[in-house]
């Protein structure tokens, strides 16, 4: 568990996570997108392991039209203290991982296809299982994250689509 009296202005964290080129900027309970305006706690798994956690759900489903602020809320339930044993073994299997591929961490691998090559790897454990099912719902189902897809939710309430675009269709 880390202290939360550490104070970290706005101007504190961004010029940080400038200085550093990091995708993610960890602190003492908390981890920030370094390149947008969005922050989470973290109360039961260390902060770089959920910043980690963040970066193997981005690798496993990719939308670069997606902020990672989606990824962080999509995860943000295996920051509890029954998830926390699992996802702390997990993310030191994946950092073990990529060490044997030359890497200091999972994190730390650089290219994409770098860290989809590490997770081809344990792509049977338990582990991975278990966050790849999660996401489906936990990145999906945010109803935030539909517009981006073009759908525009459930349409029963509002008379179904025959007269709601039914066959505006563009993407086919």
């Amino acid at each position: 568990m880390t202290s939360r009296n550490t104070k970290l202005t706005r101007r504190q964290l961004l010029s940080r996570s400038a200085a550093a080129g990091a995708a993610f900027v960890v602190g003492a309970g908390y981890v920030a997108g370094s390149s947008a305006a969005w922050a989470m706690n973290v109360e039961h798994v260390q902060p770089t392991t959920m910043a980690t956690l963040i970066q193997m759900a981005r690798d496993i489903y990719p939308h670069d039209h997606v902020a990672d602020e989606f990824y962080a809320a999509a995860v943000k339930g295996y920051d509890s203290a029954d998830a926390a044993p699992m996802i702390e073994a997990g993310i030191a299997a994946l950092d073990a991982a990529a060490r044997g591929k030359g890497y200091a961490s999972y994190i730390e691998a650089g290219w994409e296809r770098d860290r989809v090559d590490i997770l081809r790897g344990l792509e049977n454990s338990t582990f991975f299982q278990t966050i790849r099912g999660g996401l489906v719902t936990g990145l999906y189902n945010q109803k935030a994250v539909w517009p981006l897809f073009g759908y525009e939710g459930e349409s029963f309430s509002k008379g179904g689509y025959i007269d709601r675009g039914f066959d505006d269709i563009n993407w086919i």
